[in-house]
């Protein structure tokens, strides 16, 4: 499933209407004449519609893409963020879950290392604020053993 903006979901929705008059390609001034949105905010929305996979935007020119996906929409790019870090979040626990050992413990270095460098490739930031959050809901809990720095995960 995809999440896009409301401005975008208005955008994708003008780009589906003037698809059958421009087989080659709306020009981006029909589409900014229609919808009143100032040039640099409307080539931002395409740009982020484009690395979705739902529109082609080249030379100045935007149409739909081939590919059929579901889309959710969210009121703003902030609420948009909210989803993504919450999804995020479902994943890393999930990963937590695979890598703990029969005690429910995982090194701290060993999960920093999967989070940065494993398949979901978290920044610093993020890594750090998504164990904080585990962490105050209840499913992660830092221990110091003799050994080292440990997480355990709360079930």
């Amino acid at each position: 499933m995809i999440t896009i903006t409301k401005n975008e979901e208005v955008v994708l929705d003008q780009i589906k209407i003037f698809n059958i008059e421009y087989p080659q390609g709306i020009p981006i001034n029909v589409l900014r004449k229609e919808l009143g949105f100032h040039e640099y905010d409307l080539v931002q929305i395409l740009e982020e519609l484009q690395e979705k996979d739902l529109i082609v935007f080249k030379d100045n020119k935007a149409s739909l893409s081939d590919s059929e996906k579901q889309i959710n929409t969210v009121d703003s790019r902030k609420d948009l963020k909210k989803l993504e870090l919450n999804m995020k979040e479902a994943e890393s626990y999930k990963l937590i879950q695979e890598l703990v050992d029969d005690k429910n413990l995982i090194s701290k270095y060993t999960l920093e290392g999967h989070l940065l460098y494993g398949d979901l490739k978290l920044t610093n930031f993020r890594m750090y604020h998504i164990i904080l959050s585990l962490q105050n809901k209840g499913l992660l809990k830092s221990i110091e053993k003799d050994d080292g720095e440990y997480y355990l995960l709360i079930e």
